[in-house]
């Protein structure tokens, strides 16, 4: 029973689905950015393709070259270093590995807290953006229900029937009253516990 009420209770819970539609609202709203990223690219894209144009290979090697020899300099000094001032006392190695083992659950925790966090923000962020596009459905459910309903027709006095014809009297059946067009309303669900 237990398995049951967990996957009732997963299936049932909006979270997953708010947190889709916050991140498809933050893609839509960086999305709407890019046609003027690709203007810019447009306009420094001629400068560029003439700088590397205009650029000796042989020069370009040459610094490369010194760079390399840098690089392989200093690197080879680093690891003399290193090696010349390695700690051989085990007991200090151990202390430092135990120290890091437990920085490295600490920043563990942190990155799962902030992960939380930022998951709780996007999916408030796609709850209001449903709500939102709940509203806008619901206005225009509204619209298409008043454009579709026929206006009233006038009622029709009733004729009061002659002494004489009482009995020829024909009775008319009263309109049919129509139902009242009902919005649909947002369910209000709970944060999951902490």
């Amino acid at each position: 029973m237990a398995i049951t009420d967990d996957l009732r209770k997963t299936l049932s819970d909006p979270t997953p689905l708010y947190f889709a539609a916050g991140t498809a609202d933050l893609a839509l709203q960086q999305a709407r950015k890019v046609p003027a990223l690709v203007e810019q690219l447009r306009a420094e894209a001629p400068a560029r393709i003439e700088a590397v144009r205009n650029t000796d290979p042989k020069a370009v090697q040459e610094r490369a070259t010194v760079r390399v020899r840098e690089t392989q300099e200093t690197l080879q000094a680093k690891v003399g270093e290193i090696l010349g001032t390695l700690d051989t006392d085990l007991k200090k190695l151990g202390e430092n590995a135990q120290d890091l083992a437990l920085r490295g659950v600490g920043i563990a925790a942190e990155y799962a807290v902030k992960a939380r966090e930022t998951y709780e923000r996007v999916a408030e962020r796609g709850e209001q953006t449903v709500k939102t596009w709940r509203g806008e459905a619901a206005e225009g459910i509204e619209d298409i229900a008043v454009a579709v309903e026929p206006a009233p027709e006038p009622k029709p006095e009733p004729v009061e029937p002659k002494a004489d014809t009482e009995s020829a009297a024909v009775k008319r059946p009263a309109p049919a009253k129509k139902a009242p067009v009902r919005k649909p309303t947002a369910k209000k669900t709970t944060p999951p516990a902490k």
